[in-house]
């Protein structure tokens, strides 16, 4: 069972872990922000844990081979139970492109009664590839980089996540409060 925490309001709260899967560049990160300061306002305890930094600074040394990437998900996964079961929302704006990493953070979440709400921000390639924030879909077309999600490398889709967000067709806000309303369903928000 997940012991509650008190935040500075004194209200008791729920931690949680809200894992936003998806390509690169389909709007993971950008979401998770604004679903962060929304949370904030409320007197919430809030922890985005962008795959980037978490990869340089807790990954570093591990390359983007499956185990590579299955290790890198993992430790992720742990660090965000950490926080959830001491009170804090985890945002976790990470690809974690094989089904059976998700579902190994979710069963260790699920052993501990931590909440696990997984969120797939289906954007289609395409959206992706037009947006391509870090550039990696035009070094992929240039043949500078292999391995890039959803192109040249797997990406399993959830088959049944807790919520499918189409960023595409929704302002980030929008989708910012399609979390922010599935986590208040459950509780937690």
């Amino acid at each position: 069972m997940t012991a509650p925490s008190t935040n500075q309001e004194n209200h008791v709260t729920t931690g949680a872990t809200v894992w936003l899967t998806g390509l690169p560049s389909a709007g993971k990160t950008t979401i998770a922000h604004e679903l962060a300061g929304r949370l904030r306002e409320q007197g919430r305890s809030v922890e985005v844990l962008d795959g980037d930094e978490i990869r340089e600074f807790l990954s570093a040394g591990l390359g983007f081979t499956r185990e590579d990437r299955h290790t890198n998900v993992q430790r992720i996964g742990f660090v965000a139970e950490l926080l959830a079961r001491n009170g804090v929302t985890a945002l976790v704006p990470v690809i974690a492109p094989y089904v059976d990493s998700r579902d190994a953070v979710r069963k260790r979440h699920e052993a501990n009664g931590t909440p696990y709400v997984e969120v797939h921000v289906a954007t289609p390639v395409e959206v992706c590839s037009a947006r391509d924030v870090k550039g990696l879909y035009a070094k992929q077309a240039a043949g500078e980089l292999t391995g890039l999600t959803g192109v040249d490398d797997p990406y399993e889709e959830p088959e049944t996540p807790d919520l499918r967000i189409e960023s595409q067709n929704q302002t980030v806000q929008e989708s910012a409060a399609s979390v922010h309303a599935a986590l208040s369903e459950r509780g937690l928000a």
